[in-house]
């Protein structure tokens, strides 16, 4: 047929993107909130312009998520043109991951050729935790998707000296960093590397084309953190975790070196006041221990000007990466850090300490322990490591021909990839605190090494290169040897069949092209299909890990691929509560002109309103209770401009506690309580709150 044949189309890579786009969409209709923290915020950002510039949480504009707001405009852009459902918020990351599988071919096809991209490409579509985390409105699929594409313009700006292509590379970093901040500077020294080793113009120019990318990174990456930082505290939301109200301590501090370090305070000492921002109670301890993205992610934010009531709001609750607030001694799936789960192997891990598929043993976020050989335990090794030892022997190859008078654009291209993913494999192996979906960021160098080390091996084979020609099957067989490592602990649970299939397709596949080699075949289509075959077997079991959260569901708060995947933080699907119609009912006809239909302690209690019903609410608190927003003063404020009358109390840990004592006290002793019977009806969604209604004289 003719369309088969037009240039450029690539019917493989065409079933690896549909691949792709069934593993990362089908049945994200099926989840209702998400990630709550996030929709909330997407909802609160289409009712105006303000919350939708500052990435506010609630509809007051009280706090902002605690991420920059580049990627929930995205979600919030698909909201508003679909309407504000779960698929809706998910979409624009489904299509970032499947926009990814693209990319990593066009960036590997050039120098290692087609069949190399190809592979590639397939890889990337099956990383088990791309496939998570894709299917949901976490950030990191389109962050990985913006690197990727800024890869492709440093490739194509390098190759054909274009200043603009590079400085449109180094902007779109820019634009990464506003998406998850320092995590996006993780790649900027091999895009620092990959220039001065393959830039075709002399040391002066290069230079100062490299200072000139720098100024457009730190311009566009710096560029909205130093306007919201320069408007005045009481014209803005509180910045959310931030700890300090400033969106540079944000980046820096929790959003990045607390990262590794492991400090999950948001480096501020206690009390804050200050004129309207509150003063709900700071605390250094856990932000992460078990709440947001890493930490209890805070609220906050301060009132603008009166009377537009756009009220602050302090925090109690959860986390917003992830689940609920995890019971003392528990993991990710409820379970005690000691062990469980089906391991067949004792807790075997590399590394120490004793983990289990799902969680025991794994630390609060069920990532393992930290050490050189973190990514291989079986907290981690399912989610982005499968391909590691095929990349190992990959990698060898592909130097195996260097010469000093011999630096090939191969070479140069695979030392970007490297320089991609040394660093982020050091990283997660020592960090603090991190989420395992945060390993997506693996994801493009693993699948781009492992196309293009697997062309150099395949060219070694072929040719009979003495002792090189034996990589090919050696690297088969490792990798199938590790898929079994990864697959074997939860023969209870899938069944033995997948494990013993798994490795015996591995050694079949050694053993077809020792075969080969031995005999000196020089029937080489049969030798070139025994090695795609063998890379294609290597693909079983991520793909199978890809399908889990398809298969098994997942949290949509802490995504992670794997059969227990269902039993982490916030497994299966929506974690908001339902709409209480009654209390809506009863907050309609009792308005009187408030322009918030009441206030809320925390997300949990709020979110289903503003994304339900559109209804504006309050939200006291932003993540947690660690970020200092309302206090007496600011209360009093906010209800005496007649923006809200009416408080809805809920008591408890975890996402749904009560906030700050400070907080809550000053509505029990300023508010009348509303008799349940006469709001609350039969409806569960708002059971065990009480409600409150404060005016003042």
């Amino acid at each position: 047929m003719k369309w088969r044949k037009k240039p450029g189309f690539d019917a493989v890579l065409l079933g690896s993107m549909l691949l792709a786009a069934f593993l990362y969409g089908y049945g994200i209709w099926n989840d209702q909130y998400v990630n709550l923290y996030y929709t909330t915020a997407v909802g609160s950002m289409l009712e105006n312009f303000h919350n939708f510039f500052f990435a506010s949480l609630d509809s007051a504009g009280s706090v902002t998520v605690d991420k920059p707001p580049v990627a929930f405009w995205i979600q919030t852009a698909s909201a508003w043109i679909f309407g504000l459902h779960g698929w809706s918020v998910i979409l624009p990351q489904t299509l970032g991951g499947v926009g990814s599988v693209l990319l990593v071919y066009l960036l590997v096809k050039p120098a290692f050729g087609r069949t190399a991209a190809r592979l590639a490409a397939l890889a990337m579509a099956v990383t088990p935790v791309a496939a998570a985390v894709s299917r949901t409105n976490n950030i990191d699929a389109l962050l990985v998707f913006t690197l990727l594409l800024a890869a492709w313009f440093l490739f194509r700006g390098t190759k054909r000296s274009k200043p603009a292509s590079l400085l449109a590379a180094f902007g779109l970093l820019g634009v990464a960093f506003n998406e998850k901040m320092l995590q996006a500077y993780m790649v900027v020294p091999a895009f620092y590397l990959f220039y001065i080793l393959a830039g075709k113009v002399n040391w002066k120019k290069k230079t100062g084309l490299l200072a000139a990318c720098t100024a457009v990174l730190l311009t566009i990456s710096l560029s909205w953190a130093v306007i919201v930082d320069s408007i005045p505290a009481d014209k803005r939301p509180y910045i959310g975790s931030s700890g300090t109200n400033s969106v540079l301590n944000l980046a820096f501090g929790y959003n990045g070196v607390s990262r590794l370090t492991g400090d999950r305070s948001t480096g501020s000492g206690g009390m804050q006041g200050g004129g309207m921002q509150g003063g709900g109670m700071q605390g250094g301890g856990m932000q992460d221990g078990g709440m947001q993205d890493g930490g209890m992610p805070g609220a906050g934010g301060e009132m603008p000007a009166m009377p537009g009531g756009d009220g602050r709001g302090d925090s109690s609750s959860g986390r917003p990466d992830g689940g609920q607030a995890l019971p003392p001694g528990q993991d990710a799936g409820g379970r005690g850090f000691a062990g469980g789960g089906d391991r067949q192997d004792g807790g075997r891990q590399f590394g120490g300490g004793m983990g289990a598929p799902g969680g025991g043993g794994g630390g609060m976020f069920n990532t393992g322990t930290p050490g050189p050989l973190r990514l291989f335990q079986a907290e981690l090794s399912g989610q982005a490591s499968w391909l590691l030892p095929l990349v190992f022997f990959g990698v060898i190859g592909i130097f195996a021909s260097l010469r000093r008078k011999n630096f090939t654009q191969r070479h140069k291209e695979t030392l970007f990839w490297l320089a991609w993913l040394v660093p982020v494999m050091g990283f997660f192996s020592i960090a603090g605190f991190f989420h395992q979906y945060y390993l997506i960021m693996m994801a493009p160098p693993i699948a781009a090494l492992a196309g293009a080390g697997w062309g150099q091996l395949w060219h070694y084979y072929k040719e009979h290169s003495l002792w090189l020609s034996w990589l090919l099957p050696a690297a088969v067989l490792a990798t199938a040897g590790f898929a079994w490592y990864i697959i074997h602990p939860y023969d209870d649970r899938i069944g033995p069949g997948w494990s013993i299939a798994v490795l015996a397709s591995g050694v079949a596949m050694t053993l077809v092209l020792v075969l080969i080699r031995v005999l000196g075949a020089k029937e080489k289509p049969a030798a070139h299909t025994a090695a795609v075959l063998g890379m294609l077997v290597l693909l079983i079991g991520p793909l199978y890990w890809a399908l889990t959260p398809i298969t098994y569901g997942q949290s949509s708060q802490l995504p992670a691929a794997g059969p227990d995947s269902e039993n982490s933080v916030g497994g299966g699907r929506s974690q908001g509560g339902e709409v209480n119609q009654n209390l809506i009912a009863y907050l309609e006809e009792h308005n009187t002109g408030e322009k918030y239909l009441f206030a809320a302690l925390n997300y949990t209690a709020a979110g289903p309103y503003i994304i339900n019903e559109g209804a504006s609410v309050v939200i006291l608190n932003g993540y947690s209770g660690s970020d200092p927003v309302y206090d007496a003063e600011s209360l009093e404020a906010l209800v005496r401009s007649g923006a809200v009358k009416y408080f809805y109390v809920t008591s408890g840990g975890g996402r749904g506690g009560g906030g700050s004592s400070e907080v809550t006290s000053w509505i029990t002793e300023h508010g009348t309580e509303v008799p349940s019977e006469e709001w609350q009806g039969t409806a569960g969604g708002a059971s065990g709150g009480t409600l409150y209604e404060v005016t003042l004289n």
